[in-house]
Formats: structure tokens, C-alpha cells, sequence
């Protein structure tokens, strides 16, 4: 953890030199453990300029997710607070579900890699190393289970600000959760729930988010590469992923306080940036059957409000809605 420790010291203050001992002093390590957590970060990659009474320099370093990577952008006060990084795992969500009962709530994990990603209805989610931010959160709200239906709006929410802020990108959300940028999908986001067999109480929510950081098009899956974009594919520059990993905490860090307090002001923020409204969509419903209607509004309980041709209006709460136009949906 020193090593991680150093890192983040270092990257927290690029342009300028922290000598040895002000690191040894500050972290309660010995000068000899700095000098061999700097070697064993140089062999990872990371130039650091030595300099005989200055201290050590940051020059220049790998795209890494780590806690070192991490750290230097954190601003939070409970989700987040314990990081867990890992240079890979099957599923960030199925880790936090694993182990969910010896972690504490706003537990965070994030991953270079997933081996088994998965997305909504069962689906898997591509998640290569060394392109994206894989990261879920531990949640543990003392609040009745059907509070909790609206959560992944104000997650939706918290993603396009991470983004905006980490990028200058300006997202929007396919309602529910689909985040969209220049016409394709570049995240992913998964909220799953336990509840109490006999009482029927909440016991955790676990959020997972998988953003496509820096794919190029012909990276992805030939049967995706008309659906699935990445944030580099839009701005055409690398993004800095430990960065916008800590910027996605501080924005979910910010909602879940909000959200614990009834919302704020997330419903507006929701609709602001849902491009679904004024579409004309298709309903895909659990049983196969598929109708169109127009998409007319997000209710207050973040429900599409729909109208079908022969005017009877619904508000869909769940199930899959496909926007005609975007990604090759027809």
C-alpha cells in the first residue's frame, strides 16, 4: 500500500520535487521503503526524476487503475471511502455481492479487466483491459426496497457529470440507463438488490458501471461496432482512466447523499440530458410482443411516458426500450 501511497503523493503534486523524507515522514515509513516502492513503480513503467536534496518528480506514467491512480482526484465522504482496485476479477458486481456482508456501506471496487461483465436482462458486457472503468458500489440505505426503483436514474445522472467533468463531453441518457455519446452507447450500468427473505428489508444495492474509456471502433466486437462507442472514439483524445474512475466516485458520492435526502434536484438533471422523449420508441415487452408509440415525457418517478397511436397513454416502469434511429435499432 505504500508503493499505491507514493504514487498518489507524487502524482497529487507533478510539478514540483517532495524530498524522501518529507514522503518517509508523512506516509510512517522508512526512507529505505520509499527508495524501493519508487524502483518498483519505475519498473511498472513511471519515470521519476531523482535529484540529490530536492527529492523525487513524477514525470510521466502508464494509464493505470490503481489507488495511486485514484486517490490524487477523490473528494468524498462515504462512497469510496473504502477502495478496493484490482488488476482484474470476473465481475465488480458479483465480487461486492460475494463479499458484500464483510464490507461496509459505499465500499467501492474497480477493476482494469472483467473476465465475466454483465449488463441488464442477462446480457454480457465487454470489458478488455487497459480501455475502460469497471466499478461498482457497495450501498446500504436504510430505506423500504421500493425506494430504491429509482436509483439508477440518479446514477445515470452522476455518470454523465463524471464524464462531463473528466472530459468536457456532454452525455445524454437513453431512459432508462443507457449513457450516449455521438450516437452510441459508451456505458453500461447494472443495479441489483438484496432483500431479506422474511422481512422483506433491503439489505444492500449494488450499482456496477462499465464506461467505454478508450476503445478504438475496431477494437469492439464486429456485431457491436454500429452500436457501441467509446469516449475516445468522440474526442478522439485518451482518457486519463484513474481520473475519471475517481471523478465517477465523487458524482456518486454526491448523489447517494442526495439521494438518501429525497432527491434534490436529479429528476430535472434526468430529464435535461434524456434524449428518448420526443422519439418515437419501440416497447419491447417481456413476451415477445413488440409496439410503437412516441415517447412523450419522464414522469416523477423517472417512469417514460408514453402514447400510443391510437392515443391511450402508459407509464413504462420497466422492461426494454429501443429508440428508433440510435445504434442500428430500428
Amino acid at each position: 500500500m505504500s508503493r499505491e501511497a507514493i504514487l498518489a503523493r507524487l502524482r497529487r503534486n507533478p510539478d514540483i520535487y517532495i524530498s524522501g523524507e518529507v514522503i518517509s515522514r508523512e506516509l510512517g515509513i522508512s526512507r529505505a521503503a520509499v527508495s524501493k516502492a519508487v524502483n518498483s513503480l519505475r519498473k511498472d513503467g513511471y519515470e521519476i526524476a531523482a535529484v540529490t536534496n530536492r527529492g523525487y518528480r513524477l514525470i510521466s506514467g502508464p494509464d493505470r487503475l490503481s489507488e495511486g491512480e485514484v486517490l490524487p482526484w477523490l473528494r468524498t465522504r462515504q462512497v469510496g471511502t473504502h477502495l478496493l482496485c484490482f488488476p482484474v476479477v470476473d465481475s465488480t458486481n458479483s465480487y461486492l455481492k460475494r463479499e458484500a456482508l464483510s464490507l461496509p456501506d459505499g465500499t467501492v471496487v474497480i477493476t482494469n479487466q472483467q473476465t465475466g461483465g454483465r449488463g441488464r436482462l442477462g446480457r454480457s458486457f465487454q470489458s478488455p483491459p487497459d480501455r475502460g472503468v469497471y466499478l461498482s458500489a457497495l450501498l446500504r440505505p436504510n430505506l423500504p426496497p421500493e425506494r430504491a426503483l429509482n436509483l439508477t436514474a440518479f446514477v445515470a445522472v452522476a455518470v454523465c457529470e463524471a464524464i462531463e467533468r473528466t472530459t468536457g463531453l456532454a452525455p445524454q441518457i437513453k431512459w432508462t440507463n443507457d449513457i450516449v455519446l455521438g450516437g452510441r452507447k459508451v456505458c453500461g450500468i447494472l443495479t441489483e438488490m438484496s432483500i431479506e427473505g422474511e422481512s422483506g428489508a433491503l439489505q444492500h444495492i449494488i450499482t456496477g458501471i462499465g464506461i467505454n474509456a478508450n476503445q478504438r471502433a475496431e477494437e469492439f466486437p464486429e456485431e457491436l461496432r454500429d452500436i457501441a462507442g467509446s469516449l475516445y472514439m468522440v474526442s478522439g483524445q485518451e482518457v486519463q482512466r484513474g481520473r475519471l474512475a475517481a471523478e465517477l466516485i465523487n458524482a456518486l458520492d454526491q448523489m447517494y447523499a442526495a439521494w438518501l435526502s429525497n432527491g434534490g434536484d436529479y429528476l430535472e438533471r434526468y430529464r435535461s440530458r434524456c434524449l428518448t422523449v420526443g422519439k418515437q420508441v419501440r416497447l419491447l415487452r417481456g413476451n415477445g410482443r413488440v409496439e410503437e408509440a412516441t415517447a412523450l415525457a419522464v414522469d416523477e418517478s423517472f417512469a417514460l411516458v408514453v402514447e400510443h397511436p391510437d392515443g391511450r397513454r402508459e407509464s413504462i416502469t420497466s422492461g426494454e426500450v429501443s429508440v428508433r434511429g440510435l445504434w442500428g435499432y430500428l
